[in-house]
């Protein structure tokens, strides 16, 4: 039988893109990756990260998706953030054929989640938990790829941009002096900005009452 596990990176984000990892295996292999010790992406450092998506990748299939800054703005015209993820780890789905999924539920509501899912990808054992990334060895692997890809968009968006960019969150104290800075000295948003964001929003509405009031 022939297990999955889907989980995204940057979908609160700000700045850079959503990525969705799908990872399957044998079931009876399950206990290699039980064996790694694997965990959520977010409480592993990133050298660990780094280390465990090479390993996961030798003994797992791997499907990776990237939805850019500018697609995400996009797609907000017609979907919420929450259909562009059912969506993306749909398409996982679609591409690794498993007889069954666990995945990170990004609804407040799991069944819906699950439900929606199965609808989109055709699957027909899908089983979506709040934290899946915490309790099941093959979330925990796919969180893993998918923020490994995620910190290294980020880096090369930093690179390109030559100025520390933070994370890419709205909680990030960097990431939004990053913006502003940007926003008050070009007057517009650099590339790899969600626009349709609130944050986004925010920050270009007061740069522009700002320079407005100097102009008083």
């Amino acid at each position: 039988m022939k297990v999955a596990g889907v989980d995204e990176a940057g979908k609160g984000a700000v700045l850079g893109s959503l990525f969705v990892a799908g990872v399957s295996i044998d079931s009876s292999a399950l206990k290699y990756l039980e064996r790694m010790g694997l965990k959520d992406s977010k409480v592993l450092s990133p050298k660990r990260r780094e280390f465990l998506s090479k390993r996961i990748e030798k003994v797992c299939a791997v499907q990776l998706q990237e939805v850019t800054a500018e697609q995400i703005d996009e797609l907000r015209a017609i979907l919420t953030m929450n259909d562009i993820v059912v969506k993306g780890h749909a398409q996982s789905l679609r591409r690794l054929k498993p007889d069954v999924a666990f995945v990170d539920a990004a609804d407040v509501n799991e069944s819906r989640f699950s439900k929606r899912v199965m609808e989109e990808s055709g699957t027909e054992n899908v089983i979506a938990e709040h934290k899946a990334d915490l309790n099941h060895a093959i979330v925990s692997a796919a969180s893993i790829i998918a923020k490994v890809r995620r910190d290294s968009s980020i880096k090369t968006l930093q690179s390109s941009l030559g100025v520390d960019i933070g994370s890419g969150y709205p909680s990030d104290a960097r990431t939004i002096t990053f913006l502003k800075n940007w926003l008050d000295e070009r007057g517009d948003f650099p590339p790899g900005t969600r626009r349709s964001w609130k944050t986004a929003q925010n920050l270009l509405a007061a740069t522009l009452k700002d320079s407005k009031s100097d102009k008083q």
